[in-house]
This record gives C-alpha cells, sequence and structure tokens, in this order.
C-alpha cells in the first residue's frame, strides 16, 4: 500500500502547475480554495474526514478513489468542494500535503507537514491515524476549557441583564406606588435602589453601547497590539480559578502537538516551527522560540523551558530524560496525557466552585433589592398598627 501511495508523488515538471494554479479560474484547484477554505468546517468534521480516509488507505484504495469516496458521502458545504478540489490536484499530480495546503484555513501547517512526513515515510495512513486522534483529543480539550469559561460568562451575562431590567423598568413602578401612598420618607436602602433605577432608565443604552465598543476595543487590540496581547494573556495566566486551566492546557497541547510532529518524523526543529506558528498564547510562543534557539546552538530542552517560566520541574524533567534516552516523543506523549487528565479534573473542580459562588453573588443581589422596596411598606405597616 505505501508503494502505491509513493508512485503518485508528481513529476517534478508537475509542481509548477500545481503552485501556479491560485490564479486561474474559479472552478480550478486552487483558484477558488481560499473561498473555501474560509468556510465553516469544524474539528470534528475534519477529524471524521481524516479517519475515514485513513481507513479507506488501510483498505488498500488508492489515494484518489479514497478522496472520491469520501467526496460522494458528503454533505454539501465547505468540505464536500474541498474534497473535490483535492482530488483534482491529486489527480493532477499534486502531492496531497500540498493540494490540502492551499486550503490553510482548514488544514493548518501541522496538519500538512504530518501529511507530507507520511508521504515521505510511505506511512500516510498511520498518520492520518495519529492526525485524526490528535484532532479529537484537542477538540475535546478546547471544548472543556471553553465549557468552564463560558459558563460563568452567560451565567453573569443573563444576571446582569434581569438586574438592569429590575432596574430600569420594575423598581421605577414601585416609586410611582411609593408617591401615591404619600411615603416621602424612605429608608437609604430605598433611597438608593431607586436612585440606581432613575438612572438606569435614562441612560441604560449608554452601558450598553460602552460594553460594545469596549469588547469592540478589545479585539481590535488583540488583533493588533502586541503589548496588548501580552498583557491579556498574562492575566489569563493569573486569572483566580481559571489561571491554572489555561495554563494546563497550554502545556498539554504543547506536549501532545510536539509528540505528535516527532512521532510523525519531522525533525526537532521543523516541529518547534510548526508549533510557534500554531501557538496562540505569546507566553508560551516565546517559550517555544527559546527552545528553537537552544536546539539549534547544540544545547538540550531543560534550559530554555526552565527559563520561560511556563513549565514545571516535573515536565522539564521528563523531557529532559526523554531527549537523553532518545525517547523524548513517549515522554511527551505522558505529558500530554498526565495535563489532560489534570485539566479534566480543574474543569471539574471549577464548576463545582462557581455555582455556589454565582448563587451567593445573585442571593445577596436579589435579597438587597428585596429590602429595599419592602422597608417603606413594613414601615408603612408599623405605622398605621400604632394608629
Amino acid at each position: 500500500m505505501p508503494k502505491k501511495l509513493q508512485r503518485r508523488s508528481p513529476a517534478p515538471k508537475s509542481s509548477p502547475a500545481a503552485v501556479a494554479r491560485p490564479s486561474g479560474k474559479a472552478g480550478g484547484g486552487g483558484g477558488s480554495s481560499f473561498s473555501f477554505g474560509r468556510g465553516r468546517v469544524t474539528a470534528k468534521v475534519l477529524a471524521e474526514f481524516t479517519s475515514q480516509l485513513a481507513v479507506l488507505l488501510n483498505a488498500g484504495i488508492p489515494i484518489t478513489k479514497s478522496l472520491r469516496i469520501l467526496e460522494g458521502q458528503m454533505p454539501q458545504g465547505s468540505m464536500k468542494r474541498i474534497a473535490a478540489q483535492l482530488v483534482e490536484d491529486v489527480e493532477g499530480g499534486t502531492p496531497l500535503s500540498e493540494a490540502m495546503a492551499k486550503h490553510d484555513m482548514v488544514f493548518d501547517a501541522l496538519y500538512t507537514n504530518m501529511v507530507r512526513a507520511g508521504e515521505a515515510g510511505g506511512v500516510q495512513e498511520e498518520i492520518l491515524n495519529r492526525l485524526s486522534g490528535f484532532l479529537v483529543t484537542s477538540e475535546a480539550i478546547k471544548s472543556r476549557v471553553k465549557g468552564a469559561l463560558a459558563y460563568p460568562v452567560a451565567i453573569l451575562v443573563v444576571a446582569m441583564l434581569v438586574l438592569l431590567l429590575v432596574f430600569a423598568f420594575v423598581i421605577p413602578k414601585f416609586k410611582q406606588v411609593f408617591a401615591t401612598l404619600g411615603e416621602g420618607n424612605l429608608h437609604w436602602t430605598t433611597e438608593a435602589v431607586m436612585g440606581i433605577g432613575d438612572h438606569l432608565k435614562v441612560w441604560w443604552w449608554a452601558y450598553m453601547l460602552f460594553v460594545v465598543v469596549l469588547l469592540t476595543v478589545h479585539r481590535m487590540l488583540m488583533a493588533k497590539a502586541f503589548g496588548y496581547r501580552q498583557v491579556m494573556h498574562r492575566v489569563a495566566l493569573h486569572l483566580p480559578l481559571f489561571g491554572g486551566l489555561v495554563h494546563k492546557s497550554l502545556v498539554a497541547r504543547f506536549a501532545r502537538t510536539f509528540g505528535t510532529l516527532i512521532q510523525s518524523g519531522v525533525p526537532h526543529l521543523e516541529a518547534l516551527d510548526i508549533l510557534h506558528a500554531s501557538t496562540n498564547n505569546v507566553h508560551m510562543k516565546a517559550a517555544v522560540a527559546d527552545v528553537q534557539s537552544s536546539i539549534r546552538e547544540g544545547a538540550g530542552f531543560a534550559v530554555p523551558m526552565g527559563e520561560s517560566g511556563m513549565f514545571d520541574d516535573i515536565v522539564i524533567n521528563m523531557v529532559d530524560v526523554g531527549e537523553q534516552t532518545g525517547e523524548l516523543d513517549n515522554m511527551l506523549s505522558k505529558v500530554a496525557d498526565r495535563y489532560e487528565l489534570e485539566v479534566d479534573q480543574t474543569v471539574d473542580t471549577t464548576f463545582k466552585l462557581i455555582e455556589p459562588i454565582l448563587l451567593v453573588v445573585m442571593a445577596v443581589a436579589v435579597g438587597f433589592i428585596v429590602f429595599a422596596l419592602f422597608m417603606p411598606l413594613l414601615t408603612m405597616m408599623q405605622q398605621m398598627s400604632k394608629r
């Protein structure tokens, strides 16, 4: 089977044509790949595509026929169109890795380099199996982390909206009732709640606009200003409850990605280049760059990893032992397994801590409002009982 895959590598004369095709007509393999590549292809869809392609190749089906089978069974959408372009490019003599590289919004540098390593070593189906497992694991970690971050944010947003509605529309109605009943001297808590309600009734739109502008400016600065992004990423690593979760997920992804690349036959420096390009956190990116510099100078992994502050002693020592024994890929896999387990445990713990905290905060806020609104009524009832 690997021999069949190797025979489908293009002759040198076909490579320029394949590279030049993006400027061709829209229907060509590369002309519309940018627009197709920008389509919404989820990690789950990509993992299924990768796994099914590996199964077909393991069954001895040639690469072009395997791609055609996958294209035929896919529902209409971006991935189906991309599969059709992959078929066209591979049939034209372009290696699968190069064809995938044209759709870099779907197949990132990590993916295409692993496929290229599989082509060079004649173990394409094994690499695709490894890629499929990597994608599934990575998506599971992302989902767990996003879920942990999204849950409290969603609860807080809903709570804030409810409180805003109460202050802006409900409390002014109570003020009218108190005025009708002739209650002049209100308790200070009632006065405070009424004042907040009057203020929000007039200026609620300004606060909403401020939040929208703040989020927009934040996204622009995260995209354009390196210093701001550096500060925000540092803050994320030190947030109460969530800082440890973010840090552990970064270390787990580093170990899993680096280990998978090495297992796939990608040289260390090239694997670090890919890892550097695929890392979003600027502090982890700096740590990877330091490791790259150390390796280029002929030194080891341990010292720059320790100086970066991103890795604890256990990770550093395991990587050091793996480097000395030639088992670096296995050690990295063990590190990834350990940290992925810790991410799961941290997510569970975070949920258990956040729920009672949110309940207490909401109970205090609602209790204060109820107390403020009922104080005038209790005062009136006491005055009436004295009469």
